[in-house]
């Protein structure tokens, strides 16, 4: 039977879904077992983690040689744990004996300059790096409005609405339901706070566009895209996800709401519904064969795009470790085959030529 590993931080992490892929793996010959890089023993290469039982649909503990498919849902932090582990992974993936059923994509900033010379390139925000408090401060016009996230950041977490005033910095985030707004009253204190974040993790800045709607609520597509076992792309669910009113984030871990992409569209003209399907249909058509001319093969990517308030289509971002929720919530009828892509597609990773993936194909939804 093939060994096929979810790996992942901490085994409290994603516990629902890795059970409900678990219990499927049997039907297709799989021993399925869950575990942490950190738990790879140096000297004898065995792994303590979990082996799902079949019989009882249990996990249990147990040793067991690192699995010979790896499905990687590692979300890193900066901290010690997540730099430890990040080496671990980088030596799983430099082995020839282990597959990976994606190689994951880079932080934000190496992405955007490896697709900025793309046909990708008109859908960008301009991203580069902040540097220290006083280039970055000074390097700001009066009145200018601006967006810095965290270079490594994920979830909405550690976004910030900047504003420059002539001896002013008005700055907005939102946290978990709640928008917060503080105002630095001197240069030099915006300075020293710019500071304190980059000191912590790196930052990017991106120019800043209006994605709020007509009641002022930030919203976003985001459209989930799988290889099915024949490693051909295929969408499985697009919807918008709308946040609180006056926020910058519409992120679910921050409060946003879930509705059909259907139920938005529908409610614009003709015209400008007929434009951004268009729109998006092409941009589907060439972000994962453009990512992949760039970087080593994925299996699922998450697509974030954002409509501005005059009707411009901005890549806000592309998750190469998506979630589930809004595919589960709008299409329930896709739950079984979101439960059974990973493990379909590490079968053909293991058995089939990952050489004929070179020519994509994309399935739209409604094919």
């Amino acid at each position: 039977m093939l060994s096929f590993g979810l790996m992942t931080l901490s085994l409290n992490n994603e516990k629902g879904y890795f059970y409900e892929l678990a219990k499927r793996a049997q039907a297709h010959n799989i021993l399925c077992f869950r575990f942490v890089p950190s738990s790879i023993h140096p000297l004898t290469q065995k792994v303590t983690g979990e082996q799902f039982n079949p019989t009882t649909n249990e996990w249990e503990q147990g040793e067991f040689p690192i699995p010979e498919v790896i499905y990687d849902r590692c979300f890193y932090m900066d901290d010690p744990h997540s730099t430890q582990c990040k080496a671990i992974v980088k030596w799983l993936k430099a082995r020839k004996d282990i597959l990976f059923l994606g190689h994951g994509l880079p932080n934000k900033l190496t992405l955007f300059e490896a697709i900025v010379n793309t046909s990708l390139s008109p859908y960008l925000l301009h991203s580069k790096p902040v540097a220290s408090g006083r280039e970055f401060i000074q390097g700001l016009s009066p009145q200018q409005t601006v967006v810095i996230k965290p270079v490594n950041g994920s979830q909405g977490r550690g976004i910030y609405l900047l504003e420059k005033t002539s001896n002013e910095l008005l700055v907005q985030t939102d946290m978990q339901d709640t928008h917060l707004t503080r105002t630095f009253t001197t240069i030099q204190h915006a300075i020293a706070w710019i500071n304190s974040l980059t000191s912590q993790q790196d930052y990017l800045v991106q120019p800043y566009v209006n994605l709020r709607n007509e009641n002022n609520h930030p919203f976003d597509i985001r459209i989930l895209i799988q290889k099915d076992e024949n490693g051909n792309w295929r969408e499985i669910c697009r919807g918008i996800r709308t946040g609180m009113k006056d926020g910058i984030i519409s992120n679910l871990s921050a409060g946003g709401t879930i509705t059909s992409f259907e139920s938005w569209i529908h409610t614009l003209p003709i015209s400008q519904s007929e434009f951004i399907s268009k729109e998006l249909d092409d941009l589907l058509s060439k972000i994962p064969i453009i990512l992949e001319e760039n970087f080593p093969p994925l299996f699922e990517i998450g697509i974030d795009i954002g409509v501005s308030d005059n009707g411009a289509i901005w890549i806000l971002d592309i998750n190469s470790k998506p979630g589930r929720t809004i595919a589960l919530t709008l299409k329930p009828e896709v739950t079984e085959a979101l439960f059974n892509a990973p493990l379909l597609y590490g079968k053909t990773v293991k058995f089939g030529e990952r050489s004929h993936f070179d020519e994509k194909v994309f399935s739209s939804r409604n094919s």
